[in-house]
């Protein structure tokens, strides 16, 4: 690309940075626009194309980390991966910037710099740039009004609309987050696209599943062992708390867990801190928690089967995922999607749908909800004789029978969820012959995960 073509944006909480690159390049390229605040970012590079960005490493920021740079160069990375962008940095910060690059960056400058050798720099991304055929903007991708594409969230529908405002409005501040909603319906992505879109974007996301752990494990697994704490701890072990410091903590079926469980996880997030297994000293914990359940916990917790004052810890604020069948148009919206998704998966052309397929679809009351409908289009792809599904390409039987309940889950007395879920694993298995392959896909969940299960419930 020709330096007189390029538009380049400069981010720099000095004045006199901003000036003196304004000065510099206004007579060297098409168009340069500057700014203090990093916080604005994101917001412009939405609206305008910019073909190299100077960046610096830091700012007088709420951050504090020193590495300010790095954070905003990864929220930059999340728009667009192929971003040319520069950092600035000072004479002391050179270690940083060299990471910079490990994380993405194109190159870097020193401060005070040599006009030269800073023209020099910017002329020789560009011609990176263009020798990489990359696209010429750092705004998002084009996607569908009102979806997080770039998170695999899709959706128009007015249910999903109101999801993608609270994620929006709750991201970027520290509420602990409790996700509510049917199995299948894109908790963990909702719990990624929160810590994507936070200031602990640049730290770990940390995932587990409380339904997969037994009581035996779960202190071990979620707060750490010493060497020598019991029989198989032959080396010290880091917890999920602490794995997850500075940055997002996701306990996925919180639901699931016993009253002396949930004991044990109140008191860790009222101390907010953690002492692992075979030790009694205390270690200092920082995380965002986002937790996520398809139980009815406040009617568990009328029952005395969930603790309330836990549930007042875990949701600062609620987020409720709408089932597929509450979602109108977006069925078609993300079949259209999974079919092309599968089919360059698979090197086959992007299919069409018969306008009866479309009609089926839409119709189906989709009980395993997206997670079901993905597993329905993969299938389809797979099977499909030519280049058009048709009706007869999708079954849904075996799904509609275990959405109809046909014989209806025992629920009187006090309200046991992991009798219900037991059962019901139990039904499904013997509804398929024993075939574990199918009674997952029924179940919308992984062979790994039923694998889990099956060993929790002893079956």
């Amino acid at each position: 690309m020709v330096l007189k073509k390029a538009r380049v944006l400069v981010v720099d909480d000095e004045t006199d940075v901003l000036f003196a690159m304004r000065l510099l390049l206004k007579t060297e390229v098409q168009e340069v626009v500057t700014e203090k605040n990093p916080e604005l970012l994101l917001s412009l590079l939405s609206k305008q194309r910019f073909d190299v960005i100077f960046l610096d490493m830091n700012y007088k920021s709420t951050l504090g980390s020193g590495n300010e740079g790095l954070y905003w160069l990864g929220r930059i990375r999340e728009k667009d991966p192929n971003a040319t962008v520069i950092m600035i940095t000072a004479h002391g910060e050179v270690s940083t910037a060299v990471r910079s690059l490990k994380a993405g960056a194109t190159d870097f400058i020193v401060k005070p710099w040599h006009n030269a050798q800073l023209l020099e720099t910017l002329n020789a991304a560009l011609q990176q740039r263009t020798a990489a055929g990359k696209v010429a903007t750092v705004s998002s991708p084009p996607r569908r009004a009102g979806t997080f594409a770039e998170f695999d969230l899709l959706g128009e529908s007015e249910a999903m609309q109101e999801v993608f405002h609270k994620i929006e409005k709750v991201a970027p501040t520290e509420a602990n987050v409790l996700l509510l909603g049917e199995n299948g319906t894109g908790k963990e992505l909702v719990a990624k696209a929160l810590h994507q879109k936070s200031f602990r974007a640049a730290k770990p996301f940390v995932t587990a599943d409380l339904a997969a752990m037994s009581e035996g494990v779960f202190e071990s697994e979620l707060f750490g062992h010493k060497k020598g704490a019991f029989t198989d701890a032959r080396e010290d072990r880091l917890g999920r708390f602490e794995a997850a410091t500075s940055g997002t903590l996701f306990l996925d079926e919180i639901g699931n867990i016993s009253l002396a469980q949930q004991a044990k996880l109140l008191t860790a997030l009222q101390n907010r801190h953690v002492i692992p297994v075979g030790s009694n000293k205390p270690v200092p914990v920082d995380i965002r928690l986002v937790s996520a359940t398809n139980a009815p916990l406040y009617e568990l917790a009328a029952h005395n089967q969930f603790r309330k004052d836990l549930i007042y810890r875990l949701n600062t604020v609620e987020i409720t995922l709408p089932p597929l069948r509450a979602r109108g148009d977006d069925v078609l919206l993300l079949a259209r999607h999974f079919a092309e998704l599968y089919a360059t998966r698979n090197r086959k052309p992007t299919p069409t749908f018969e306008p009866a397929t479309l009609q089926k679809l839409q119709q189906h009351s989709w009980p395993g909800n997206v997670r079901e409908l993905q597993h329905a289009v993969e299938r389809a792809i797979i099977l499909a004789e030519g280049n058009v599904l048709r009706p007869q390409d999708f079954h849904f039987s075996d799904l509609e029978v275990l959405a109809a309940g046909s014989t209806p889950l025992p629920l009187e007395g006090p309200l046991q969820l992991s009798e219900i879920e037991r059962t019901t694993i139990m039904r499904v298995i013997e509804r398929h012959n024993g075939n574990i392959t199918k009674a997952a896909k029924e179940l919308g969940l992984t062979r790994t995960a039923l694998y889990r299960r099956l060993e929790k419930h002893d079956l």
